[in-house]
């Protein structure tokens, strides 16, 4: 079985761009308006195409997705639950342990200035958990 290829950054920022003008409606503004907030928020992120056909914002880790639906855009925050929000912006996927959603529907106003926290707190999540060793290889082996 062979590894599947990621699509170079040049290349998932071209789908992404193809993806918000192919929607052509108000999904399609709304997922522009919030990949333009992420990269308002963190400069040095790096955008990927996964999954057979999703937008993913990354930095050091992945930081959320954009998903379209038919009556919504989904922003994906893996690891949400462990996110301070304090505005309230997540709204969906709040059953599970990791993951929390923002449901972004046409007429919703987003609170810029509290996402572009959330964002920056994703990135400083993935960061410290770059520098933690994992538990398994901090073991020192006793021979």
């Amino acid at each position: 079985m062979t590894a599947k290829k990621a699509v170079p950054a040049q290349d998932a920022s071209a789908l992404i761009d193809r993806r918000i003008e192919d929607l052509g409606d108000w999904r399609g503004k709304a997922l522009a308006k919030v990949r333009a907030l992420i990269h308002a928020a963190d400069p040095q992120v790096v955008e990927e195409w996964k999954w057979m056909g999703t937008p993913v914002w990354s930095h050091d880790g992945i930081i959320c997705t954009g998903e379209s639906y038919k009556s919504h855009v989904k922003l994906t925050f893996l690891k949400g639950a462990a996110l301070p929000d304090p505005a309230g912006l997540f709204n969906s996927s709040l059953e599970g342990n990791a993951r929390r959603a923002i449901d972004l529907h046409e007429g919703d106003k987003l609170n810029e200035a509290a996402f572009k926290k959330l964002i920056q707190s994703a990135v400083v999540l993935n960061l410290e958990g770059k520098s933690k060793p994992k538990a398994s290889r901090a073991k020192k082996r006793t021979g």
